[in-house]
């Protein structure tokens, strides 16, 4: 299924889900939105170490 099309669903999901279930849901998708960023952050250092280092790290592994 194409993001696009997950997303209509989920909105058509939101319309009718319990309104004491809500809040539970905006939790966990704020947590999943915080490990995504974290993750990719990680992913963006880990690359600019290895592009920095490139010579070092093959020095290293001699």
């Amino acid at each position: 299924m194409a993001p696009k099309d997950i997303k209509s669903e989920i909105h058509k999901l939101l319309d009718n889900i319990p309104e004491n279930a809500l809040q539970d849901l905006y939790n966990y998708l704020k947590e999943a939105e915080k490990q995504s960023s974290k993750t990719n952050e990680l992913n963006q250092n880990l690359s600019k170490i290895l592009r920095e280092d490139k010579d070092l790290l093959k020095k290293l592994a001699q």
